[in-house]
Formats: C-alpha cells, sequence, structure tokens
C-alpha cells in the first residue's frame, strides 16, 4: 500500500511536468488566460477592500486616510471610476485642490461627459481662487446635468465672490426652482440682496430660509444685521434673540446685538453683549475691539485701550481697534500715540482714520 501511494506521487508529479510540455500553442494561451484571470479577479477584490475602506475613513472625517485608501483601490483596478471620484472628493475636502484636479483629469479621460466629475473639479479650481476654470467647469456640468441644484448652487457662490450679485441671484433662483426646500439657497440669495442694499427683499429670502429650516441660527443673525441697516433696532434685537434661542453660543449673534444696543444707547447692554461674545471666541478680534468703543462711550478709557490692545494682537489689520485705541489714547493724554493710530487706520483704508488723522495730527 505504501509503495503504491508512493507511485502514484510520483507519477502525478511527472504528468504535471510532462504535460506543460505537451501543451499546444492554444492549450498555453488557455492556461496563460486563466492565471491572468485569476490574478486580475484578486487584484479586483483588493481594490474593493480598500475602497469600502476609504468609504469609512471619509464618513470619519480621515480624509488622508481616505485618500490613500482610494490610492490602494486605483493602483490594483486602475479602471475603478468611483474609486476616482471619491477620491477627489477627499482632495476637496483636505484642501488638496491641486490633486483633486489631477485626479478628475484622470477620471474624465476615462469618463468624459460625467457630469459630476465636472462639478467636483469646479469645486477644486474655485479653491484655488481660479475662477474661470471653475466657471468652464460648472457651466460644463449644468449643460450635462441641467436638474443637479448643486452646480448651480456652486455657480452662485462663484459669482457672489466676484461680486457678481445679480448673476448669483440666478443661479440661487435656480436652485430653488429646482429644489423649493433649500434653505441655504434662500438665504444666499437674500445675502445677494443685501449686498445690493435690496434690504426688504434679502429679509423675506431669510425669512423663508428661517421657515425652511428654523435651526440655522446664522440665517436669523442675517435678518438681524438686515434689520439694522434699515435702522429697525427692535425687530433686530428680536432676530438676534431668535439666533441665541438656536444657538445659546453663536457669538456673532452676541456681537451684532451689542452693535445693535451701542447703536440705540444702551451701552451696559453692548457691553455685556460683547463679553459674552468674547467668552465664546477668545480669539475673535472684533470682539475686543467693540468692547472698547463701549467701554470708550462710558468714559472707561483705560479699558477701551487694553480692549483695543488685544485686538490689535490679535489682529494687526484691524482697523476700527486703532481708531479705537487711538480716541482712548487721546482721552488718556498720549496724543503721539493717538496719531500713530490714527495713521495706522488711515493705512489699512479707513475713512475715519483718515478724517481723525488729518483733523488732529500735523502729518
Amino acid at each position: 500500500m505504501k509503495k503504491l501511494i508512493l507511485t502514484l506521487t510520483v507519477t502525478a508529479f511527472g504528468l504535471f511536468s510532462y504535460a506543460q510540455d505537451d501543451l499546444t500553442p492554444d492549450e498555453i494561451k488557455y492556461r496563460d488566460s486563466i492565471a491572468a484571470l485569476n490574478q486580475s479577479n484578486a487584484a479586483i477584490v483588493t481594490s474593493q477592500s480598500a475602497y469600502n475602506a476609504g468609504i469609512e475613513l471619509f464618513k470619519q472625517g480621515n480624509y488622508a486616510g481616505a485618500i490613500s485608501k482610494f490610492s490602494e483601490s486605483i493602483a490594483n483596478d486602475p479602471n475603478f471610476t468611483p474609486a476616482y471620484y471619491n477620491k477627489a472628493i477627499a482632495e476637496n475636502k483636505a484642501e488638496k485642490y491641486n490633486d483633486a484636479i489631477k485626479t478628475l483629469d484622470a477620471l474624465l479621460g476615462m469618463k468624459p461627459g460625467y457630469s459630476k466629475a465636472y462639478f467636483q473639479r469646479g469645486r477644486a479650481y474655485q479653491g484655488l481662487n481660479n475662477y474661470l476654470q471653475a466657471e468652464k467647469d460648472y457651466q460644463k456640468s449644468i449643460e450635462l446635468d441641467p436638474k443637479n441644484p448643486k452646480a448651480y448652487y456652486n455657480f452662485g457662490t462663484l459669482r457672489f465672490m466676484q461680486q457678481d450679485y445679480a448673476g448669483a441671484i440666478v443661479q440661487f433662483t435656480k436652485v430653488i426652482e429646482l429644489d423649493p426646500t433649500d434653505a441655504y439657497a434662500y438665504n444666499d440669495r437674500g445675502s445677494c440682496y443685501r449686498m445690493m442694499e435690496k434690504y426688504p427683499e434679502a429679509v423675506r429670502d431669510y425669512e423663508e430660509a428661517a421657515k425652511k429650516n428654523p435651526n440655522l441660527a446664522f440665517v436669523l443673525n442675517n435678518i438681524g444685521t438686515t434689520k439694522l441697516k434699515m435702522k429697525m433696532y427692535d425687530e433686530a434685537i428680536r432676530a438676534f434673540n431668535r439666533a441665541l434661542s438656536v444657538d445659546a453660543n453663536f457669538y456673532l449673534a452676541y456681537l451684532n446685538r451689542g452693535v445693535t444696543n451701542m447703536t440705540i444707547g444702551r451701552v451696559d447692554d453692548a457691553v455685556s453683549d460683547f463679553t459674552k461674545c468674547i467668552e465664546i471666541a477668545p480669539t475673535f478680534a472684533p470682539g475686543y475691539s467693540n468692547r472698547s468703543g463701549a467701554y470708550f462711550q462710558k468714559k472707561e478709557y483705560e479699558k477701551a485701550k487694553a480692549d483695543a490692545d488685544k485686538a490689535i494682537q490679535l489682529d494687526a489689520n484691524d482697523a476700527d481697534a486703532y481708531i479705537n485705541r487711538g480716541n482712548a489714547r487721546e482721552m488718556l493724554r498720549d496724543m503721539d500715540g493717538a496719531c500713530e493710530d490714527w495713521h495706522k487706520a488711515r493705512e489699512l483704508g479707513s475713512e475715519i482714520g483718515k478724517y481723525y488723522h488729518s483733523q488732529n495730527c500735523s502729518n
């Protein structure tokens, strides 16, 4: 029995060895194709596994890890287009815009009619402030898929950034036509109207955004700042109160409510609001700069100077802080220091700084 097993083993080895030499060219081709297929299948499995891992990392906000996994997926299956697309999205999220453009160029080489790829490449170009190329890609995305509201929305933000508010309104209006529930489109169209000083239209859109999503504190804050521009002070304060009822830590609402209180002479309330703003956002320079102005109104000049010092420490280009510190220095009998501050504010483009400097300083 042992001899039989040994003979069979040796014979089997011998048959395999001799069989390779005896294969016909067609049989060799078939054998090689099977081996290649098996190798390809293994690579596809590895690619899919890496892709799935990339998706999970992306969901966790680990964009660097996701990019690495999507790259691994592509390396194992260079024709797997979803890996390219999601890699580009992760690269955009990580603000690696040049990498995203390269990834999307490769994807569009395989899928030239892929509207979403043009949309993502537009986002990358927009991130690089290359507005001309971004515009071309958004237009191409819309041409290929005219019912995608995201393309119109991003196109609208691009127009807004270029101060083409009328053009942005056209795009945001298209978003609203395609998706009437989009609170962000109403809000951003409202901001276009506000920049054009069409305040009633702005408020109308902001209120509509708040109806669509009542939990967006920044929308309510926008209502307040617009009402402030309209000199509807009580309504502005009510809007800021609404914003704070949604998000008690929304420091911009405290800042803007403080500005409104200052405007109507409620200086103590303004100090309280600016102080709350600073408590929530201790590195936010305008909080200190505005409280400096409030302390000045209260004739607490040392406090006014200290807050202006802090604002300038946090933001050396805060023209209002230099004006406020100059005002405080003037009252503290430091006229040279006051003139230096007003001159700096003037250099930063402040008309008030220019006026104070020209009226009070020799040069």
